[in-house]
């Protein structure tokens, strides 16, 4: 069965709105896994505008499941993923004034980079994933980083099945076999939400882990924390 991590950024940003503690973002990671989320995802920022640095210190004692830190490999990235040592590491593309990630790497043009930074975690006894767009032709170069893992960064997807479109899951059923093929696992994440999840792990093989954030955490405005996450693991299942 896919796993489900669940990205605790949106409750960060609510924590810094007002100040202090509230809420206890140590206390929602812990919570949210007694409800069942196999994971834990962040994804700190240079300007620290949600998560911070030392969230991702402080998490590493709490996060019992799957920890995966999300992130543009700028040095002070590196040096705060091989300092807290998660289960895993996403590479994502970022700019540092980007409000959300908005593409997948270029495994071709960055190729020499991407292999030097995997290498890097990977002695380091960390898994590593690259965020990529759905395009079959890249999986080669992807594989050839040695990276473990590929995440699928599915905005278009979840727009195209928004308008009705289903035809759009194709290039990530394509992509995951190619990746496969190539003994990639199969990552995803990005505006998947409780509409649209069910269907796209049902058309795209092999899919490991989702990351969801930004959907889940606005649909516990309505139904819960507890409730979603159990309706997440439903979709899933």
């Amino acid at each position: 069965m896919t796993k489900l991590s669940v990205n605790i950024n949106k409750i960060a940003t609510l924590r810094n709105a007002r100040g202090g503690n509230v809420p206890d973002l140590l206390k929602v990671a812990r919570d949210i896994q007694d409800f069942g989320a196999e994971g834990i995802t962040i994804h700190p920022r240079p300007d620290e505008r949600h998560i911070r640095y030392q969230d991702a210190l402080d998490l590493k004692e709490v996060v019992r499941t799957e920890f995966n830190i999300e992130g543009n490999p700028i040095p002070e990235f590196v040096d705060l993923v091989l300092k807290v040592k998660p289960d895993q590491v996403t590479l994502v593309p970022d700019a540092v004034d980007a409000i959300t990630s908005n593409a997948g790497w270029d495994t071709v043009k960055h190729a020499s980079f991407l292999k030097e930074v995997v290498g890097e975690f990977k002695r380091n006894g960390i898994r590593t994933s690259i965020f990529m767009d759905p395009v079959p032709s890249m999986m080669e170069s992807a594989a050839a980083t040695e990276t473990d893992r590929i995440e699928l960064y599915t905005e278009a997807y979840a727009v195209s099945f928004a308008r009705g479109d289903k035809q759009g899951v194709l290039p990530y059923a394509e992509s995951a076999r190619k990746a496969t093929d190539l003994g990639l696992g199969i990552n995803a994440g990005h505006d998947l939400s409780l509409d649209n999840l069910h269907f796209f792990v049902s058309q795209v093989p092999g899919v490991l882990e989702v990351s969801i954030g930004h959907a889940l955490i606005a649909e516990a405005l309505y139904f819960g924390l507890q409730n979603v996450v159990s309706m997440y693991l439903q979709k899933l299942s």
